[in-house]
């Protein structure tokens, strides 16, 4: 399935770099971004990025666009209340979503379907259309309580996709790393890329 929408939600966990490598990937392939993200997921990505989004939804999109020099009409934001967007509802449901990174939090809130917020009811809309869903769960140590969560999630055909960086291709920079990571969520939303060497062509 060629990914034409995707819905990219980000969380309060440690990992803004993997989120805006991802982000930038996809609208450098005129992929249409449904950005979501929650309030300790905007201080993360402060913290840890020269990116601040703040404000309304219409700014951060715009904030965005301006960031990555990208199309204004291939990002969309919307606020983990605003129930009338297109991700709440299956009669608009996006080609695949990714939430990175993710919460331990999000995580068991996607497994019990609870849809407290936009980014869990999104998940929920794309799992009922059984559509592609990739977490990138930002933790360690795993609980058995995350374990279980994870468990019920894959069987469900949920990816889990942990954000653990191989060093065979020879790491030169913290993008490197990075790249890794991004190169694996694109290759199981069968997305091409060359961000990383594959294995035997290091």
């Amino acid at each position: 399935m060629s990914i034409k929408t995707l819905t990219l939600a980000m969380t309060g966990a440690s990992g803004a770099p993997y989120t805006l490598g991802l982000m930038k990937y996809c609208l450098g392939m005129g992929i249409h971004i449904q950005f979501l993200t929650s309030q300790p997921g905007q201080i993360v990505l402060g913290m840890e990025s020269d990116l601040k989004l703040g404000g309304s939804a219409q700014k951060m999109a715009m904030r965005l666009a301006e960031y990555f020099d990208a199309e204004p009409d291939l990002i969309s934001v919307y606020a983990k209340d605003q129930w009338t967007a297109p991700v709440a509802s299956g009669s608009s449901v996006a080609d695949a979503m990714v939430v990175c990174p993710c919460t331990m939090g999000s995580l068991a809130s996607i497994a019990t379907g609870t849809s407290d917020n936009l980014i869990h009811r999104a998940a929920d809309v794309i799992i009922k259309e059984r559509r592609p869903l990739i977490l990138v769960p930002r933790e360690t140590p795993f609980s058995s309580i995350h374990l279980e969560n994870m468990l019920k999630l894959s069987n469900l055909g949920v990816t889990i996709l942990p954000p653990n960086p191989g060093f065979y291709q020879g790491v030169n920079s913290v993008n490197d790393l990075v790249d890794f990571v991004v190169a694996r969520i694109l290759d199981q939303l069968h997305i091409d890329n060359q961000l990383s060497p594959r294995w035997g062509n290091a």
